[in-house]
């Protein structure tokens, strides 16, 4: 059973938004089996920040090396701890992916 890119986005964006809080519903899947759902959530919601945090980061070494306040070891730094981070987050998304995809071939 093929999987298309349109209900792969949707159930991306609904785990993100189960994540942030926005979509959860008490009594979830998590907390079914005795574990809390908080944190999983609360550590992606930290991997996400900081993914962001590292990129704002990154941007900010670039504009100081353009006006000479900064080495540009420091941006190559930051750039590579960036990169890093967005790996990161591109692995567990696919990760996430290929769980949904996963459960939906399950016969029930």
């Amino acid at each position: 059973m093929a999987i298309d890119p349109l209900s792969a986005s949707k159930a991306y964006l609904e785990a993100a938004r189960t994540a942030q809080g926005l979509g959860a519903s008490p009594g979830g899947a998590g907390q079914a089996a005795g574990v809390d759902g908080n944190e999983f959530s609360h550590l992606i919601g930290n991997v996400l920040r900081e993914a962001q945090s590292a990129g704002r980061n990154a941007e900010a070494q670039g504009l100081a090396a353009l006006s000479g306040r900064a080495d540009v070891v420091d941006v190559v730094t930051a750039v590579s701890a960036a990169e890093a981070s967005l790996e990161t987050v591109l692995a567990v998304r696919d990760q996430v992916i290929q769980a949904y995809q996963e459960i939906l071939r399950m016969p029930i």
